[in-house]
């Protein structure tokens, strides 16, 4: 019994160095294991009813997609992304209960929403605007001595003053003009016409004293837009026409010049339509010579022009035309369409229909066929910033239930639907979609090389100025794929659902 006992125990020493090895060595092979998977975190919102919601378990997939990320390649640096303070929206906030306008106001601008931090404003009204007006109401007066912003006092800038609250970074304002009054005009209408030359150094000292106004209330301006819609909207509501060289003239001569000379460092942005073949035409007079290139900053872009189709073209000629220089989508949403109340399915649908189903000549309708709504966004996003777009403004923050109010009756659809006479708030899917970007990828965030083994599955990604990465995925098909991210030598796996769009968060690249 003790022999056997000392023969087991001398057997147990001799082999217990072997045994420590070994312990050691399965440890540092899961140290090593573990060392390699990328500390990462998924957001998703889908068709079948997450939310930007963060996901732990991920749906069983047969098709696996590689994504590897290029943080190495770098591109535009992100401005930010966010909508607009119409009169429309903020009319509607001061029709809900207060508790109501709180929850509104932190979705979009709190640190448990979606950050907006890149916003636009209205100077003068628009269609989104309960009536005509004009901060220069007084014919003849061209030193705008009656110049007075009390019309959005107690709307748009109390909506502006109460984000401002909110945000705990802060967010830009880019101020665009529909029309100046109709007294400067040469057909004296709000609608179409164009502006007098003999007003133009009144209309560049109109926008001075726009930007001192607005800082008077504690509210400053980053940049203006010339002119909205300088093609005209065929004369349905607020609009004034300019021609490239029009404009041009007028940013050389007038505003650039009025703006420096009266100290304002403001930015500004050409153009301010569709991204279609016209926007060549006029970045090419834009930005022609030097003096031109001292005052505009960049170039403002809409997405009307198309439904399916970012115009990835369009986009990259201005990147190369004017590098260095802004490019911002200023405007976008459902438009022609009465929201629906309630129904996320009408939002992950392919019904809806916009201003060229009716209207778009033969030889455009092709690119106004019907759509989906959420992936009209995600798909125009992610396309746009794969093509040098470094900031992205949704319209209306909040319209009602006939998608105004509008004083055209031109109805348009928002992230945010309310009822103001039930005091009733719909947060539609486009909220939480537009919450992947704005939320994710902040201001100063570059965005950085990838490659992607599916050319069905769109994907962009960014660096954000704290070093994080984000990678945004969407997947419009109805099944779900796997993903093998890759960022250097460490991976994360996961599957994205049918008809879905996912942020994924790498926090220690």
């Amino acid at each position: 019994m003790y022999l056997s006992s000392y023969n087991n125990y001398n057997e147990m020493k001799s082999i217990l160095p072997n045994l420590i090895i070994l312990f050691f060595t399965i440890l540092l092979m899961s140290s090593c294991t573990k060392s390699k998977i990328l500390n990462a975190e998924v957001f998703e919102t889908s068709a079948n009813g997450n939310q930007l919601s963060q996901l732990s378990e991920f749906p069983e997939a047969d098709l696996v997609v590689k994504i590897s990320i290029l943080p190495e390649e770098k591109f535009q640096t992100i401005t930010g992304f966010g909508g607009s303070f119409t009169e429309a929206s903020a009319f509607l906030l001061n029709q809900v209960s207060k508790e109501n306008r709180e929850k509104i106001l932190e979705a979009y601008f709190g640190e448990s929403g979606a950050r907006y931090s890149l916003t636009r404003t209205h100077m003068n009204s628009s269609d989104f605007s309960l009536g005509n007006y004009s901060f220069a109401p007084v014919e003849g007066d061209v030193e705008l001595n009656h110049f007075s912003i009390e019309e959005d006092m107690n709307d748009i800038i109390l909506m502006i003053k109460d984000a401002q609250v909110i945000s705990k970074e802060g967010f830009k304002i880019i101020s665009s003009p529909w029309t100046a009054p109709p007294w400067m005009k040469d057909n004296n209408d709000w609608r179409g016409g164009k502006l007098l030359p003999e007003y133009y150094d009144t209309w560049a000292l109109f926008f001075s004293k726009y930007i001192d106004a607005y800082r008077a209330e504690g509210i400053d301006i980053w940049g203006f837009t010339v002119e909205n819609e300088p093609l005209g909207n065929d004369s349905n509501w607020e609009s004034m026409h300019f021609s490239p060289e029009e404009m041009t003239e007028f940013v050389k001569k007038h505003l650039g010049p009025k703006l420096k000379a009266d100290g304002h460092d403001v930015k500004i942005l050409g153009f301010d339509q569709n991204r279609d073949e016209e926007l060549k035409k006029w970045v090419d007079v834009m930005f022609a010579d030097d003096k031109a290139n001292e005052y505009f900053d960049g170039t403002a872009v809409h997405w009307y022009a198309g439904t399916v189709e970012y115009f990835p073209e369009a986009l990259q000629y201005v990147i190369r035309k004017a590098p260095g220089k802004h490019l911002i989508n200023t405007e976008a949403c459902i438009d022609a369409q009465v929201p629906r109340w309630n129904d996320d399915t009408w939002y992950w649908s392919k019904e809806a229909t916009d201003w060229g189903w009716d209207w778009a000549p033969e030889k455009l309708k092709h690119l106004h066929p019907k759509y989906v709504p959420v992936f009209r966004y995600a798909r125009d996003i992610i396309g746009c910033l794969n093509n040098g777009v470094d900031g992205w403004i949704d319209w209306n923050m909040v319209l009602d239930r006939q998608g105004g109010p509008n004083w055209a009756k031109n109805w348009c659809v928002a992230p945010v639907i309310v009822d103001p006479g039930q005091d009733e708030v719909y947060f539609t899917p486009l909220y939480y979609t537009f919450a992947h970007f704005s939320r994710y990828i902040r201001p100063g965030a570059v965005r950085i090389g990838f490659e992607n083994s599916d050319e069905n599955l769109m994907v962009t990604a960014a660096q954000n100025p704290d070093g994080s990465i984000v990678v945004i995925v969407f997947n419009p098909e109805d099944e779900a794929k796997g993903i093998h991210l890759v960022l250097k030598e460490k991976s994360f796996e996961s599957s994205i659902s049918g008809k879905a769009i996912q942020t994924i968060t790498i926090k220690e690249p």
